[in-house]
């Protein structure tokens, strides 16, 4: 018998945002991502890679402001999806850490899949904007995630001097820790691993 598919479809709408997303934890990696900010975009496309998660993502937001709530409520959205994707929990990996390069640039990522939301990023940018997007959106949207998908990430830029590399290299690593985190452990595939036998 086939384990049940890990994914989720969630949908948020306020008076700032219109989002409606799909993920799927078991995926090859595609990606259908329309924010109205093209460098989120690119951003959520190679997290979707990296991590091999198939993501179906379309945002509406105010963007005649900023990118802000956009940017911030899909934080939300996926983190909810991760969320309800992993069920109970039982048997994942739950740890995972990743080092990605991107040329001079360097990211490590670190992820606890606590059932506790938290974020430490230690990322400084030369810049503040990179395609148009404030570079201080980056945290504000791992921020969201963390909290509404219940684990606790941390992200560390160890060397770099491009703002897209090291972006893009955060992404990358955090994609990779999560894939690593969301993986089936052979050994311990029907429990929970947690001493408390819940997260």
């Amino acid at each position: 018998m086939s384990p049940a598919p890990r994914s989720a479809t969630v949908s948020r709408r306020t008076s700032e945002t219109d989002i409606t997303l799909t993920l799927a934890l078991d995926g090859s990696g595609q990606a259908g991502i329309e924010t109205g900010v093209g460098f989120f975009d690119h951003m959520l496309t190679a997290f979707a890679r990296h991590g091999l998660f198939d993501l179906s993502l379309t945002a509406r937001g105010d963007l005649h402001i900023d990118a802000h709530h956009t940017v911030e409520d899909v934080g939300i959205v996926l983190g909810q999806a991760f969320s309800e994707a992993l069920g109970d929990r039982r048997g994942i990996t739950r740890f995972g850490q990743a080092l990605v390069p991107m040329d001079e640039a360097l990211a490590e990522a670190a992820v606890d899949i606590s059932g506790r939301g938290h974020l430490a990023w230690s990322v400084k940018f030369g810049r503040e904007q990179l395609g148009g997007m404030d570079t201080q959106l980056f945290e504000e949207f791992f921020r969201a995630f963390c909290g509404n998908a219940r684990l606790a990430l941390h992200v560390t830029s160890r060397a770099g001097s491009n703002a897209h590399h090291i972006a893009e290299s955060c992404f990358k690593a955090a994609a990779r820790a999560l894939r690593m985190a969301v993986s089936v452990d052979p050994r311990a595939a029907d429990a929970i691993p947690s001493t408390k036998g819940a997260l």
